[in-house]
């Protein structure tokens, strides 16, 4: 199994030859890293003009493991190969160490780097990653990766602390500023390239205010071959109280989540980015200069609420995420709080709306669900109305906790939500009711993880046990256990709503002092019931329902095939798909001859299915069709986009085909057995939601922003595609 490890970005307010110089204190012993034992240097080698040294070494370290695990293996202490490059023209050291014991059984591999701040060259950045890889260790393979990751935990710690104490103690020294590096020829004569500057004088004369090193071969002098750099180097240092900048598009900084997503271990700041940065690695596109760029991916705190419902098992958590993010774009949920308008009988009997904050900071939603009449809503709107009214009061709320964050000056990811239920009887029990609550609990659940804070329940009656039986399974227990309730008058007084809302933000019908604009409810005339015919008129349900796009079963031996008929040539043909499940290859293709499609429908009780071979077996490729695009394999979780310019009118045929070798089979074969033969087999079926469009060439504006229409201001799951894989008169873009 193999473990990755990955530490955000720390910053040191310091410049880079600052913090060398706290780092290179701590040798050659250093109290504060009782792990290391001692090295042997391999190689030291520097460069003719000093602006380069690369120190290789043997290190020698104690490992806090069980008595037991080491007795087993035989060994006291680990040895581990160091690889350190400092440049000082660049401003950078790099630091690769793996270990040398049991490398057959346990490989660990870890790099480090101290490089200058990008916006701030008087800031120095520390980036960190470890891989381990356990192929066998005598049966104890969970409690070694157990001790690593302990291991990595505190030597994140450890060198913070140690990068802290030595940088403090320079200060302490008088020393506030080291001056860079200069190349020989531009040095002036009888200088040397690392003067100390103090403040620890109080003349004024120019001579006391640098100390010199006496000869070149004493100056600043780094140990760069110590283990304490391998993993202990990941320092949060700041001065200051500077706002900590958002990160940039690939990196997060460590202050930055601590200001605004809050304490994270190391171990969770490790999932965050390694989720983040796979996002980053399969989200991109091309600019309209024709350049390689990250795609705007889901917000931190958005992918941080899916690694929390999942308790940071980052497979699962991607899982969740990928379906979500398929499930927003296949439903075009980021527009919601531009198109949505609620009905009038929505804004006027929907006993809901927002409400100032908790004490917390959180925001406060306040639903009447008592004097609410579930019957005449949906009897009124339709469920699917009700779904959406609800999805774009969620989204509203991750809107406030932005605003709340900054406001509060700290994280604030979630909202509280107060529930009175003074009026709820059995009539609220209808049963298409209590299916369409059940229903927005579903998608809820899936889609908006980890937002609910808190839910104050009030004013429970007797029936409630019975609502509560039909809904809480439908709950995860995560959120479950955020759930008070408060029956007849317990919420007032001290343990009641004070502790958790301020008295002046308790709302009027609860006996607060606060005016509370939600509507009241209450029931809905029957003249705005609509009939069951209009509730199930697809024109009614499209603003739910219905979707720009499709989808598609792709089976081995048996693609999917869309036609595409082009009157003009230079015309643009668009594509925007997402692999659901399985891996496929993607291909276009410009027909000589007319495709007839074969039957879908499969006799007996074989399955119906979305699956259209247009290409015939008899085809001959080069003679009958050929392929105008290079093949793009598109592998499970990813989204593409793309465009191909025309070069003739005519056929044009889009395929998505299972990926790996094309089974071998009798020509005489059909299609539609094709399909039934990979249904009854254990052939692997994939699964492709797509939108094609065809523009002309004087609308398409040479991006994907034209596709304006299927854009997303979360990030579509994609794979970036080769320089290979463009072709004369195309561009792949993958997104």
């Amino acid at each position: 199994m193999v473990q990755k490890y990955l530490s955000p970005v720390r910053v040191y307010k310091y410049p880079f030859e600052m913090v060398m110089a706290a780092y290179e204190k701590r040798f050659p012993t250093c109290p504060l890293i009782p792990v290391f034992l001692g090295s042997e240097v391999l190689s030291d080698v520097t460069s003719d003009d000093g602006s380069i040294r690369i120190v290789e070494r043997s290190c020698k370290l104690s490992v806090d493991a069980p008595r037991l695990l080491k007795k087993i293996a035989g060994v006291e202490y680990v040895y581990f190969n160091q690889k350190n490059t400092l440049s000082w023209r660049d401003r950078s050291l790099v630091i690769e160490a793996q270990n040398e014991t049991f490398a057959n059984r346990v490989f660990v591999f870890e790099t480090c780097s101290y490089s200058v701040h990008p916006d701030n060259e008087d800031w120095t950045c520390f980036e960190q990653c470890a891989s381990l890889d356990i192929k066998s260790f005598f049966g104890f393979e969970n409690t070694v990766e157990k001790v690593a990751m302990k291991q990595y935990t505190a030597n994140i710690q450890r060198g913070k602390e140690v990068i802290e104490f030595y940088l403090n103690e320079l200060m302490e020294e008088g020393i506030t500023e080291i001056p860079r590096w200069v190349p020989p020829e531009q040095r002036p004569l009888n200088s040397h390239p690392f003067p100390f500057t103090t403040t620890a004088t109080t003349t004024s004369s120019p001579s006391s205010s640098s100390l010199t090193r006496p000869t070149p071969s004493s100056q600043l002098h780094l140990d760069l071959s110590s283990p304490g750099n391998s993993s202990r180097d990941a320092p949060s240092f700041s001065a200051g109280n500077s706002e900590p900048s958002t990160p940039d598009a690939d990196k997060l900084d460590a202050d930055y989540i601590e200001r605004y997503l809050g304490h994270l271990t190391p171990m969770q700041e490790s999932c965050l980015i390694q989720l983040r940065s796979w996002l980053q690695d399969t989200h991109k596109g091309k600019s309209e200069t024709g350049e390689w760029k990250a795609e705007k991916i889901p917000k931190d705190q958005h992918i941080l609420r899916f690694l929390r419902a999942r308790d940071f098992h980052l497979e699962k958590a991607r899982d969740m995420l990928c379906h979500s993010l398929t499930w927003r774009k296949q439903f075009q949920v980021d527009y919601i709080l531009e198109t949505w308008t609620a009905p009038g009988c929505l804004v006027e009997y929907y006993a809901g709306g927002w409400h100032h904050h908790d004490r917390e900071g959180r925001p406060l939603y306040i639903l009447r669900l008592g004097q609410m009449d579930t019957k005449g809503l949906v009897k009124a709107v339709g469920e699917e109305a009700l779904l959406r009214h609800v999805l774009s009061i969620n989204e509203e709320g991750q809107k406030r906790c932005e605003e709340n964050t900054k406001i509060f000056g700290r994280p604030i990811s979630s909202w509280t939500c107060l529930v009175d239920l003074e009026g709820l009887n059995m009539r609220h029990l209808w049963r298409p009711g209590v299916k369409a609550l059940l229903r927005i609990i579903e998608v809820v659940e899936a889609n908006y993880p980890e937002t609910l804070g808190r839910l104050l329940i009030v004013r429970a009656p007797r029936v409630f046990p019975v609502l509560w039986t039909l809904v809480s399974p439908f709950i995860n227990e995560n959120t479950r256990q955020k759930f008070l309730v408060y029956s007849g008058n317990n919420y007032q007084g001290s343990g009641g709503l004070v502790d958790y809302i301020d008295q002046e933000i308790i709302p009027d019908f609860l006996g607060g002092d606060c005016l509370c604009h939600v509507p009241e409810g209450g029931q809905i005339p029957k003249s705005y019931y609509q009939s069951e015919e209009d509730l199930d008129n697809p024109e009614h349900i499209r603003l739910w329902a219905d979707t720009i796009y499709q989808s598609a079963q792709v089976f081995k031996g048996a693609p999917h095939e869309i036609k595409i008929e082009i009157v003009e040539g230079s015309s643009v043909i668009t594509w925007d798909f997402d692999i659901l499940k399985g891996d496929v290859v993607f291909n276009i293709f410009h027909s000589k001859r007319t495709p007839q499609p074969a039957k879908r429908e499969a006799p007996g009780s074989a399955p119906v299915i979305n699956n259209v071979q247009l290409i015939d077996r008899s085809w001959v490729l080069g003679v009958d069709y050929s392929m105008v695009e290079s093949p793009l394999t598109c592998r499970e979780g990813e989204s593409i986009q793309g465009s191909h310019i025309t070069r003739w009118p005519g056929i044009y045929i889009l395929q998505w085909r299972a990926s790996g070798p094309t089974p071998t089979s009798s020509p005489s074969l059909s299609r539609v057995d094709d399909v039934l033969s990979s249904l009854q087999g254990s052939a692997p079926r994939c699964k492709v939601m797509y939108y094609t469009e065809v523009l002309a060439s004087h609308d398409f504006r040479g991006s994907m922003s034209s596709l304006e229409s299927c854009h997303s201001r979360f990030s579509q799951l994609s794979a970036g595609t080769t320089s290979s894989s463009q072709s004369q008169g195309s561009s792949l873009i993958s997104r």
